[in-house]
Order: C-alpha cells, then sequence, then structure tokens
C-alpha cells in the first residue's frame, strides 16, 4: 500500500511536471517536478508529526485523522490500540477482582520476594500484625515482626508444619502462621486467628477438670462411709448409721443434681433447633417458682413477687422455668438470713423483663463478665455449702439466647446484686 501511493505521488508529480516542461523548458519542469515533491513531503512530515505526538501522549488519546495512505495506517493503529486497551481492561479487572478476593479472606495475607521485603499486605493481615500496608510496603518483614519463634520459623525453611505465633504486636491474639512458597523466589505468609478456638480448648479442658472435681468429692464421701458401714455395720450406733447414710443421700442428692444440669445444658448447647413454640403465661410460672424459693429459703428471707402486666411469651416452657429458677434459687442461696428477694416481671417499651434483686452478698466487678462460664465459681466453698453446681447461670445464659434474650447483671460486694432477664418485643405474644 505505502509503495502503491509513492508510485501514484511521483507519477502525478510528474505528470504535472511534463507539461510545464514541454511548454516552458525543461528547468521550470524540474522545478516544477521539485516544488511537487517538496509539497508531497511537507504532507507526509505533517502527519508523521501528528503520529509522534499521538505516540508521546497516553494509550488512550485519539488517533489523528489523516488521508491517504496515512488514513489507512491511523484506522490499523485505532484497531490494535482498542485490541491492547480491551486486554489491558481485562487484565485490570481480573486483578481487581483476585485482590478483592484476598481482601475478602478471613485469613490473613502478606507477599514478600526472596529479600522478604514486602509486596502485598491484605486488611486481615493488617490486623493481625498491627501493620499498616501504605506505609510498611517494602519493608523487610523481619524488621515489623521480629519475634525470635516467628524469625526461627522463616530461617528454617521447613514450611510443611503451621507455626502456632503468641506473643505478637496485638495483644491476646493467638495466630497460625504458614509460608506458602509460589513462583520465583515469592512467598505467602498466611495467618489465621485461632484465639476463640484456643479458649475454647481452654474452657474444655477446664470443663473436664472441674467435672472430675466436683464428682470426686461427693464419690469419696458416699465410697468412705458405704465401705465403713459394710465392713463393720454391728459396732456403729443406729445414730451414727442415721447419719452417715444422710450423709451418703445428700452427697448422691448433689451428683444427681450435677448431673441433670450437665445433660441440661449438653442438650442446651447441642440441640439446634429452635426452642418449642409454646404459649407461656408467665404469671402462673412466677407463682410456681415463688413457692419454690419459699420452700428453699424455709422462712429465713422474705420473698416477694410483682407481676406488673400479665404476659404471654412464644417459647419452651420447661426451659423458661429452669432459667427464672435457677435466678431465684441462686438468690436464696447466696443471701443471708433476714435478706430480701423481690422477683419483677414488667413491661418496658414492647419489651419485658424478669429482674430478680437481692440484699444478698454481692459480686465483685472482675468475677462479673465469668459467671456465666460453666464451674465459675466467685467462692468455690461457698458454693458447696450452698449446694450450687455452678452451672446454673451458664443454663441461663443459653434459655435466654434461644429465646433471643440476654442477661445483665448488676452487683456490688455486701450490697447485693440484680439479674435482669430482657425478652425483645418479638418474643411476645400480643394480648
Amino acid at each position: 500500500m505505502w509503495e502503491r501511493t509513492l508510485w501514484w505521488s511521483l507519477a502525478l508529480a510528474c505528470l504535472i511536471a511534463a507539461p510545464i516542461a514541454l511548454g516552458f523548458g525543461i528547468n521550470w519542469g524540474l522545478c516544477a517536478l521539485a516544488g511537487g515533491l517538496l509539497v508531497m513531503l511537507c504532507w507526509h512530515l505533517y502527519h508523521l508529526r501528528q503520529l509522534m505526538d499521538w505516540l508521546e501522549g497516553p494509550l488512550n488519546a485519539p488517533l489523528p485523522r489523516g488521508r491517504g495512505a496515512w488514513e489507512i495506517a491511523f484506522a490499523g493503529l485505532h484497531r490494535r490500540v482498542r485490541v491492547r486497551l480491551g486486554q489491558q481492561n481485562a487484565l485490570s479487572e481480573t486483578l481487581d477482582r483476585f485482590m478483592r478476593a484476598f481482601q475478602a479472606l478471613p485469613d490473613g495475607v502478606i507477599a514478600f520476594d526472596r529479600h522478604r521485603h514486602i509486596d502485598w499486605i491484605n486488611e486481615r493481615a493488617e490486623v493481625h500484625f498491627a501493620l499498616s500496608a501504605a506505609s510498611d510496603r517494602g519493608q523487610a518483614l523481619t524488621n515489623l515482626i521480629r519475634h525470635p519463634d516467628f524469625v526461627a520459623y522463616l530461617d528454617g525453611g521447613n514450611y510443611e508444619e503451621p507455626l502456632i505465633y503468641r506473643g505478637g504486636r496485638v495483644e491476646g491474639l493467638t495466630l497460625l502462621l504458614q509460608i506458602i512458597p509460589y513462583g520465583e523466589d515469592q512467598n505467602l505468609l498466611v495467618s489465621r486467628d485461632i484465639s476463640q478456638l484456643e479458649r475454647m480448648e481452654t474452657m474444655r479442658r477446664d470443663f473436664i477438670a472441674n467435672v472430675s472435681h466436683e464428682l470426686k468429692t461427693p464419690l469419696t464421701v458416699v465410697a468412705g462411709f458405704s465401705e465403713m458401714l459394710a465392713d463393720d455395720y454391728a459396732a456403729c450406733s443406729e445414730a451414727e448409721v442415721a447419719h452417715y447414710l444422710k450423709l451418703i443421700c445428700e452427697q448422691n442428692a448433689r451428683m444427681q443434681r450435677l448431673i441433670e444440669d450437665l445433660l441440661t445444658l449438653s442438650s442446651l448447647e447441642t440441640g439446634s433447633s429452635a426452642p418449642i413454640e409454646e404459649r407461656v403465661e408467665i404469671a402462673p410460672m412466677l407463682q410456681s417458682i415463688l413457692a419454690d424459693a419459699q420452700a428453699l429459703s424455709a422462712g429465713r428471707h422474705e420473698i416477694t413477687l410483682t407481676v406488673d402486666e400479665p404476659s404471654v411469651i412464644r417459647g419452651c416452657a420447661n426451659e423458661l422455668r429452669s432459667a427464672f429458677g435457677n435466678l431465684a434459687g441462686n438468690a436464696v442461696r447466696y443471701t443471708p438470713q433476714d435478706g430480701k428477694i423481690d422477683l419483677v416481671w414488667r413491661r418496658r417499651e414492647g419489651s419485658a423483663e424478669f429482674v430478680v434483686i437481692d440484699t444478698g452478698i454481692g459480686i465483685a466487678p472482675p468475677h462479673l463478665p465469668r459467671l456465666t462460664e460453666r464451674f465459675y465459681r466467685v467462692d468455690r466453698s461457698r458454693s458447696r455449702e450452698t449446694g450450687g453446681t455452678g452451672l446454673g447461670l451458664a443454663i441461663v445464659k443459653h434459655v435466654l439466647t434461644r429465646h433471643h434474650a440476654t442477661l445483665d447483671i448488676e452487683s456490688e460486694p455486701g450490697k447485693g446484686s440484680r439479674f435482669t432477664a430482657r425478652f425483645p418485643a418479638t418474643v411476645l405474644v400480643a394480648g
């Protein structure tokens, strides 16, 4: 195409110069030819200048307009540019999708090169290691994460097994770290927060230890007195036998309560189904709980019940009765003689709450966040004296959670406690 255009241009210049040479002489003909070629040269230089200006500009700048062969050349360039821009946009979109995917991962990811310089950090890794993608990119990884265990793991080169990383820059965080090599001397540091799993494992170990400890004492008492009676029953007086049998029955009842609470708690924790949707009349239930609390108190406390408005709740009657009974029973057990206990049911702006207020021994603030843990006791010796299993508030918490309710605890040592179970309007049945 270029050759054809060049030959046509030369032929046109000759055709113009020939008549001039014949009419005015050879010199004028040569001048006309030279002038035509000069015009052609200027025309090509003009288009070449446009092309050079476009090449120096951005890739998405509009192509200049041309004539003849230049129009064809610009059109070809325009097609190539459109293809290249389309490929570049597609690659950019793919890269953006990958970056968004890495940002959405629940794990932290840090990409670094063979010199251990950070190339990229996702948001989760920023949280795990207290880093900043804006300021820490390009920094040496070991300058920012200096823990000896991590440096040794990095230097060791054996990345088949992960590293459990504690004591980092974020307090209370336990991470599972693993390095994944990829590409040419490139690596990914992947971090996963296992703090909750570690806490659950600790709770599991504590639970097994506590159950063993709780069962050991009554079993020791039962076994000891049983062996004593079996070995030399005749040597014991009737009063001693009655006393021993009474202690055996008490410890047996204690183990039975513990096992029943364990079964209840296990059912609440493992039962994924929602509570039975019954219509639970609150007033009659609280009257029954009041009677149980008075029986447990045996006249040692002043116990009152106030129901400001009869209500009906959708849920499981047995579970709610267990939760409310545990709150009332704890108030009786931990309130000294002649103390006062108030059981209150009231409506609050569409919601409702069951409140147990006592004038008992109270609880120090550091203990309040852990009261609903299984077997957690503020005073172990006093808890055993009162007959508690250490599972009551754990059962209360699970029951309320299954009924979309919450438990608030306020207490002050020496002045008493207030336990409030708050139910949302969604579980209340309109009267």
